[in-house]
């Protein structure tokens, strides 16, 4: 299974971005192989509005099954849950520390959004 991760960075040391919508970039993770491809999320960036829903359409574009991050609004929440992907919030630190507790069962999905919308 894939993991999206909200990222600062590139690598799988980076940090994690709280902002699920504006995120710098995703991690997108194999679990078994831990393999790692970032994907820029710019056009997010800065977006008046909207942030979240393409952030979201970008990770189910990638096959994502599932999202880590630190918060994610009711309309990225919702267009994750419709394409029926899990997303785990509070999360902080470096990716690779947050895939860990995930792979370990540590993590548990979020039972819906933690932020406000138009959250930054």
């Amino acid at each position: 299974m894939k993991v999206a991760v909200s990222s600062n960075g590139k690598t799988l040391d980076s940090e994690i971005d709280t902002r699920f919508g504006r995120a710098a970039c995703f991690l997108l993770v194999d679990l078994n192989s831990m393999s790692c491809e970032a994907v820029e999320n710019k056009q997010n960036l800065k977006a008046a509005q909207g942030a979240g829903i393409q952030a979201a359409k970008t990770v189910v574009d990638h096959g994502a099954g599932a999202v880590i991050t630190g918060n994610c609004g009711p309309k990225a929440y919702a267009v994750l849950q419709q394409a029926g992907i899990s997303v785990i919030t509070g999360a902080s630190g470096q990716a690779k520390d947050a895939l860990e507790k995930y792979k370990q069962g540590e993590l548990s999905p979020a039972e819906g959004p933690n932020v406000n919308g138009h959250w930054m």
